[in-house]
């Protein structure tokens, strides 16, 4: 066991959860970066690859690129690329630009009943393991996460 891992009253992993939203963003960016840096794909390509539905992708594409995560293409080639190479772009940038800036701020245990400024009972312990969690977040780039798909760097 990894020192300061969160666990529930039970002493059981406590879940750490995203939204959909975020496991569809993952798996499409992860398309774009398995494509090479700069390639413009139509969302719907995109959204065959990994079987995810097109019209919460397009949702989802926005927010990616109103934060630089993305950049959308319009004109004779049409679609979207990602905004930078992806080993520049971080898990944690992915994950705040869907679910908002206030990720890590939220309690894992209890969402939406737990913060900083009304805290549950476990909420002490989750202050002090989420630094590691954002450090985590903030050094994983996607290309590291499309090249795990792929079997190429498990690391």
């Amino acid at each position: 066991m990894i020192q300061g891992e969160p666990r529930d009253l039970l002493g059981l992993l406590a879940p750490v959860k995203l939204s959909r939203e975020s496991e569809y963003g993952l798996e499409a960016l992860s398309v774009l970066a398995e494509q090479g840096d700069g390639k413009v794909m139509l969302l719907g390509e995109i959204a065959e690859a990994r079987h995810l539905p097109a019209g919460f992708l397009a949702k989802i594409f926005q927010k990616l690129s109103r934060h630089n995560v993305v950049k959308s293409h319009r004109g004779a080639i049409r679609g979207y690329a990602l905004a930078r190479p992806p080993r520049e772009i971080s898990l944690r940038e992915v994950f705040e630009a869907i679910e908002g800036p206030e990720l890590f701020e939220r309690c894992i245990f209890w969402s939406g009943r737990c913060g900083d400024q009304n805290p549950c009972r476990l909420h002490p312990k989750w202050v002090t393991i989420r630094p590691q969690v954002q450090a985590m977040m903030e050094e994983t780039t996607l290309a590291q996460v499309a090249s795990w798909r792929s079997g190429e760097d498990k690391a």
